[in-house]
């Protein structure tokens, strides 16, 4: 729909040599301008808004409080939902030479001390949300021998808090002490371990540098632009939360609004009124129902989808009608919504399709934790469909043994590359080339113009004994399609009657009461109905043979993917 010639120029992009060379350009360049939003209690009608300046402030005061304690170039762990002071946090450990090493907060207190223990973190932040844990995580891990809170902590009120070390710091900077700004800055110091979550399996701690950070963004600017306001959602643990929001935010000027959790977002979203989200797939899919659910129960799908089909009509001849026709859908976003950057797992076209038709541009994006995250990105103006984009400037895409088709293992060269797992050199040397691409575990292709395409996850893979080759994310995009699913997987299935069956299973979390409102109760018959008219299209080797519905949602880790491996495969 957004197509343009290819000729599209490259936006301008801005320097990010270090941590402390992004706040202090951003306060510089920004002053006054709202860096930050957050709440004190999320029934709040108003935000606590921050200035870039003051976060320059406060970055400075808190690194300088670090360094006094001496914990320069010391490994800091991180275990917070998304808050101001864990962003302030993030920024001062880096700028001031040291390690941070991000830990979901929804991990168990063992999980938390032996990813701890395993990096030789010294010192841990930790946020209100993680209390509970934090005396089994101490005990735990010996390694940590001052820890501090991010935010109230009615547990531990006698615990250094990011406050207390900011007036530390503050007094030492008023009395003349400028070692802040006397950090040398390595653009290829270690800057931040991340374990990955996974989907398939234990993760590894990924080491990025300065450099791998700060290019990542800085390259990134070339290929995309956000408007002036977003809601933070994503966890920040993850790069794809840290690096696109709290790096690539800060460089551009972009207000960022906290949000206090998942059944806060509707009404935030018409608080904040962004212009911009950043999501995962879940988050979309969950908007893009949400608007089909609630014309149906207005009586009013049929006609929105007429408006829709006239929008885009009048488009053709270039006349934009959309922010009139649809406030009305829009204004559950706020009103002023104009993008969504979406990443982490593939999104289907229908959806971005009926964004696009209603006047929100999706840009469908590839990461990966090891590149911190941004592989590539569809652009503002251009992009393809079922793309991802184009790969950020100076980094390479190849296609590893492609087939006929051109498909093959994505692999990725670029500044952002990690410098490595941490303590695996062999798991390090298995997942790059000689010539140094990273080899994604995805398969996928590019187009004439540089596109990339996914086409799956190796490790997803269904290996058939006839050596024909299965990727449940094909099949699992045409299943979306089908009105009442809310969740699918594809997998071999396990026939304990038939144990030598090759079986392709479709596990499918049904939207029950959607379903009901249309008059559909006999679920099995439904989707089976459904399933068949699929495979009416599909090569006999990607036909699915049973479907089986579940009563839950699939189990998921902070990203909001699906884990795979926990799945039960069996089906009789």
């Amino acid at each position: 729909m957004a197509n343009i010639h290819k000729q599209y120029p490259y936006y301008n992009s801005i320097p990010i040599p270090n941590f402390r060379a992004l706040v202090e350009d951003a306060a510089t360049h920004y002053g006054d301008r709202v860096a930050f939003g957050y709440k004190i209690n999320p029934r709040d009608d108003s935000y606590v808004e921050v200035s870039y300046l003051q976060v320059r402030d406060d970055v400075r005061d808190l690194g300088t409080a670090l360094l006094a304690r001496g914990y320069r170039g010391k490994k800091i762990g991180i275990v917070s939902d998304a808050t101001y002071f864990r962003t302030c946090t993030y920024y001062a450990v880096m700028a001031v030479g040291g390690v941070t090493v991000p830990i979901d907060k929804e991990l168990s207190a063992e999980e938390i001390a032996a990813i701890l223990s395993t990096a030789g973190c010294e010192a841990l932040f930790f946020a209100a949300a993680a209390q509970d844990k934090v005396q089994a995580i101490l005990d735990a891990a010996p390694c940590i021998t001052q820890s501090f809170t991010l935010n109230a902590c009615d547990k531990y009120p006698d615990t250094p808090s990011f406050s207390s070390l900011i007036a530390e710091g503050r007094a030492l900077v008023e009395q003349g002490d400028t070692s802040y700004y006397d950090v040398e800055q390595d653009p290829d110091a270690l800057a931040s371990i991340v374990f990955t979550s996974g989907t398939t399996g234990k993760g590894k701690g990924v080491m990025l540098s300065v450099r791998n950070i700060t290019q990542n963004m800085e390259k990134g600017y070339y290929l995309f632009t956000v408007p002036a306001r977003t809601l933070y959602v994503l966890p920040p643990h993850h790069t794809y939360g840290s690096t696109i929001l709290d790096v690539g935010h800060l460089g551009v000027g972009s207000a960022m609004y906290y949000s206090c959790g998942l059944k806060y977002i509707l009404s935030e979203l018409k608080q904040v009124k962004p212009t911009h989200l950043v999501l995962v797939p879940l988050f979309v899919e969950t908007f893009y129902k949400r608007i089909w659910q609630t014309a149906e129960k207005q009586g009013k799908a049929k006609l929105l989808k007429r408006m829709m089909k006239l929008s885009n009509g009048a488009r053709k001849i270039g006349i934009d009608l959309r922010k009139k026709l649809f406030a009305s859908v829009l204004s559950a976003f706020g009103g002023e919504l104009e993008l969504i950057i979406c990443g982490g797992a593939a999104l289907n076209q229908d959806i971005i399709d009926t964004f696009d038709a209603l006047g929100v541009t999706i840009l469908n994006g590839y990461g990966i934790t090891e590149c911190a995250p941004l592989i590539s990105c569809n652009r503002n103006r251009w992009q393809k469909n079922g793309s991802v984009g184009l790969p950020l400037i100076d980094g390479e895409v190849r296609i590893l043994d492609p087939d006929e088709n051109g498909e093959g293992e994505i692999a990725y060269k670029g500044p952002n590359v990690m410098m490595g797992y941490f303590g695996q050199p062999e798991a390090t040397a298995a997942v790059m080339t000689e010539d140094g691409f990273f080899k994604t575990g995805d398969y996928g292709k590019l187009d004439e113009d540089g596109f990339l395409y996914i086409t799956g996850r190796l490790k997803n893979l269904i290996i058939f004994s006839n050596g024909k080759n299965v990727y449940p994310e094909e099949i699992e995009t045409e299943i979306q399609r089908i009105a009442g699913v809310n969740e699918v997987v594809v997998y071999a299935g396990q026939s304990k009657s038939q144990p030598e069956a090759e079986l392709i299973v479709a596990e499918i979390y049904p939207d029950v009461e959607g379903l009901a409102e249309k008059g559909i109760t006999d679920l099995q018959a439904y989707f089976e109905e459904g399933i068949k008219e699929i495979n009416k299209h599909a090569v006999s080797y990607k036909k699915v043979h049973r479907v089986k519905l579940r009563d839950t949602e699939f189990e998921k880790n902070t990203s909001k993917k699906i884990v795979r491996f926990k799945i039960d495969k069996t089906v009789d």
